[in-house]
């Protein structure tokens, strides 16, 4: 079976930083995409970031200039550095990865989801 596991959420003041990791675990042959999403109480799931296999990269407007995701293919992981958070960036933090563990079918994979959590 395929894990992928978030870590690195928590309490931060309004202006500060925090760096989300995702690691994909288990049979995996190939992963495409992987990508941050993030849902506030009573709202619904929205995309914050995604990286290619290659490296391009595409940001939700809201944290364009302030959020970076980056990967190593090499461990199966990405990141999310996040810096000048706000309030509204409060919300649960989850990953996916889009991969195939045989070759022929890609299947996508969310991770459990890490708290975020923005306030003075």
């Amino acid at each position: 079976q395929v894990q992928l596991v978030e870590s690195g959420g928590g309490l931060v003041q309004p202006g500060g930083s925090l760096r989300l990791s995702c690691a994909a675990s288990g049979k995996i042959l190939r992963i495409n995409a992987m990508g941050w999403y993030r849902q506030a109480s009573g709202k619904e799931r929205e995309l914050v970031a995604v990286i290619s296999s290659g490296g391009s990269t595409n940001y939700a407007d809201s944290v364009k200039g302030r959020f970076t995701i980056s990967r190593d293919n090499a461990k199966n992981t990405i990141y999310l550095q996040m810096n000048s958070l706000k309030p509204e960036d409060t919300a649960v933090y989850y990953c996916n990865a889009e991969l195939t563990n045989n070759g022929i079918n890609y299947n996508v994979y969310w991770g459990q989801g890490t708290q975020v959590t923005v306030s003075s």
